[in-house]
């Protein structure tokens, strides 16, 4: 293997290697606010080998900018970066098409000794920020995450019946009106007798869940953070009557009621 190959992916896993530990006097990544990275800059950075059509205004190796956060690592399918200046939405082809390219560099079968315990760690990165972003929900919390808002798994539905209860208290986060929306949904999946009254109740529930996703990309582009908390626990609920629906069984074919 040339000199030249083996220096390269050595300045590629530095790059990831910088993912985790922030600069002296940076917050942590959760806590940083949403960062934008130049794609071309980025791309330089982490394929020092690759040949680009423009270098005018090259920044030195010094200059490069390191990648601050899941956007970062797809400057193509993610150009803009992460919302404001970003969309909410993400075009999957497209972001699959990167990952997959992504990975090819990073495989672990590719390197030998130290590079491939480095390489196992790059690709468990890249894995983690494709799966985070080509998911609505969980792209949602990792946004507010990067503002230092967290918002977990029990801030959605728990189990079979909504509670008011938030994250351990009952500060009113989510309106009545939608626990009982949720509650009529739950019990109409339970009543269902055919498939063809599940299929009409996920065409339901998938609207619901592009109305929330629409309301997210306004939320985001303007920094209402606090909106977009509210919203991503709703969009929640409504994820998890998809599962919901995707598990239901016919009656008659092994199902077990929930309420026995």
């Amino acid at each position: 293997m040339s000199s030249h190959i083996v220096q390269s992916r050595r300045r590629f896993f530095i790059a990831f290697q910088s993912y985790f530990a922030p600069p002296p006097g940076q917050a942590p990544l959760s806590a940083r606010p949403l960062s934008y990275c130049d794609p071309l800059c980025h791309q330089r950075y982490l394929f020092p080998s690759r040949r680009y059509a423009s270098t005018t205004n090259t920044p030195t190796s010094k200059e490069f900018i390191r990648p601050q956060n899941h956007y970062d690592l797809f400057p193509s399918s993610l150009p803009s970066g992460a919302p404001p200046r970003g969309s909410f939405h993400v075009e999957p082809t497209a972001l699959r098409k990167e990952f997959i390219q992504l990975q090819a560099q990073a495989h672990p079968d590719r390197h030998q000794g130290e590079d491939k315990a480095k390489a196992e760690v790059a690709s468990a990165r890249i894995n983690d920020a494709y799966k985070t972003l080509l998911n609505p929900l969980a792209r949602a919390r990792y946004l507010l995450s990067l503002n230092g808002v967290e918002v977990g798994e029990d801030e959605s539905i728990a189990g079979t019946v909504p509670t008011v209860e938030i994250g351990g208290s009952t500060e009113g986060n989510i309106d009545t009106a939608l626990l009982v929306e949720v509650m009529d949904v739950r019990e109409e999946i339970e009543a269902a007798q055919s498939q063809e009254e599940i299929d009409k109740l996920k065409a339901e529930n998938n609207a619901r869940k592009r109305a929330c996703e629409e309301k997210l990309q306004r939320l985001f582009r303007h920094l209402d953070i606090e909106g977009a908390r509210l919203e991503t626990v709703r969009l929640g609920y409504w994820v998890n009557v998809g599962t919901a629906l995707d598990e239901w069984e016919k009656p008659g074919n092994g199902r077990v009621s929930e309420h026995e």
